[in-house]
């Protein structure tokens, strides 16, 4: 293929994607950040994977920026998650303070 096709396919795909996600309403956002969590663990156990029968100094070093990315993927969806969560629990009330 030329760069030419990869880079239209690239374009369209940032497209579809820009416009799959838009419309998901906000309700759903929290199972779908669970599912893309789940995909990028099995990304980081992949990447660990191929980081374990690299061979030579590029590979290694390309095999361990994929383990960093792939962490921080996983991490930082986590926090996303957490986050949507709190947004649906309802405000805890207030005790009022006792008198002495």
């Amino acid at each position: 293929m030329s760069a030419l096709t990869l880079l239209t396919i690239f374009v369209l795909a940032v497209f579809v994607g820009f416009e799959v996600i838009s419309k998901v309403p906000s309700i759903l956002h929290t199972p779908l950040m669970s599912g893309s969590n789940a995909i990028h663990g099995i990304i980081l156990v992949g990447a660990m994977l191929v980081l374990g029968e690299s061979h030579g100094v590029t590979q290694e070093t390309l095999g361990f920026i994929a383990v960093v990315f792939a962490t921080l993927n996983v991490v930082g969806g986590f926090v996303v998650t957490d986050r949507m969560l709190e947004m649906f629990k309802g405000k805890k009330p207030r005790r009022a303070k006792e008198a002495s």
